[in-house]
């Protein structure tokens, strides 16, 4: 196992399946952003009096949604300016993009992942439930603003899914060649949704990967990111594809990350439910920073290597509680 020195932080618990894009309204997002979820004052207290002492320096923002918080710079610059701080990351369905890329490089973001599922407007709204609403080219246009920003190179998450999106791997793998993009092909992960269990609702990596390579060839690549994908390249191309295969080739021996629910829930894997922690209530409740940590501390020491295929040993009564897009991914 290796060291866990990363931490998933979601700061927004929102949408359900593949649905990222339910932009809430505004009576909604206010209940979004009430009392249920952790302050800024509270997260930051977390990082720096529970999560930092026990060697965490590295932080994805992720969500649901994580740029519709009003205070997202803010909280970026404030864990940034960290001395123990070694990387900041964000992961955002990229909607909002447009408006706020220049917000978070300011703020001192320098790396981004955006879910991008299609290069088809009609397969991508079809993939995240638009409620009759096109998301797609806002989308888009939000991904180039990030690029001219400053945010280069640029990570899509891919998401392919049979019979949806299959037809456009070669597609989106091409995005890589004259940009320095990176492609993270991902399989699908049923979180929540356990009845695909029993399908094959994802596609192999292998499978992905055999595809491109009978187009262009395909190169192993010397760039190593933060996360569990086997990262390759199309020769002569300016940016890498990547592969994050957890159904198909488990890799939890190799994961280095717990994560923190918007709502203050530590759970120590995607796969298992059974040993969060309840930060948010125990913190508001005055426990202090020296108890918070020996419970994360016996955590990271129970953190199980359980994969898809033991799923159930991480649940109660073998259903999950929450879905990928509310736990953060």
């Amino acid at each position: 196992m290796n060291k866990i020195d990363y931490l998933r932080i979601s700061l927004i618990d929102k949408c359900n399946f593949r649905c990222q894009y339910c932009m809430p309204e505004d009576q909604e997002l206010s209940y979004l952003l009430s009392s249920e979820i952790l302050t800024k004052s509270e997260l930051l207290t977390l990082i720096k009096k529970v999560f930092i002492p026990l060697g965490f320096t590295k932080f994805r923002l992720t969500g649901g949604e994580p740029l519709l918080r009003p205070d997202l710079p803010q909280i970026v610059t404030e864990i940034i300016n960290l001395p123990q701080t070694e990387d900041v990351a964000l992961t955002t369905n990229g909607y909002l993009l447009q408006e706020k890329s220049h917000l978070l490089f300011n703020a001192g973001l320098r790396r981004i992942n955006i879910s991008l599922d299609s290069l088809n407007p009609q397969t991508f709204d079809k993939i995240i439930g638009n409620k009759n609403k096109t998301r797609w080219h806002k989308t888009w246009t939000g991904i180039q603003t990030a690029y001219e920003v400053g945010f280069n190179p640029l990570k899509l998450n891919v998401v392919i899914i049979p019979d949806v999106n299959d037809h456009e791997i070669l597609e989106l793998a091409a995005l890589t060649i004259q940009r320095n993009w990176h492609v993270r092909f991902i399989e699908f992960m049923p979180i929540g949704n356990s009845q695909l269990f029993s399908e094959k609702a994802w596609i192999p990596s292998s499978e992905i990967r055999t595809q491109i390579k009978a187009k262009w060839g395909l190169e192993e690549s010397n760039i190593k990111g933060n996360g569990p994908a086997d990262v390759f390249k199309i020769p002569h191309s300016k940016g890498t594809l990547g592969f994050i295969s957890q159904m198909s080739e488990c890799f939890c021996d190799r994961c280095n990350r717990i994560r923190l629910s918007a709502d203050g829930w530590l759970r120590p894997c995607l796969l298992n439910e059974t040993g969060q922690i309840d930060l948010k209530t125990a913190l508001r409740q005055g426990m202090k920073s020296e108890k918070m940590r020996e419970k994360v501390a016996e955590l990271l020491l129970l953190k199980p290597d359980i994969n898809f295929k033991e799923r159930d040993s991480g649940t109660q009564n073998n259903n999950y509680m929450r879905t990928m897009s509310q736990i953060g991914g």
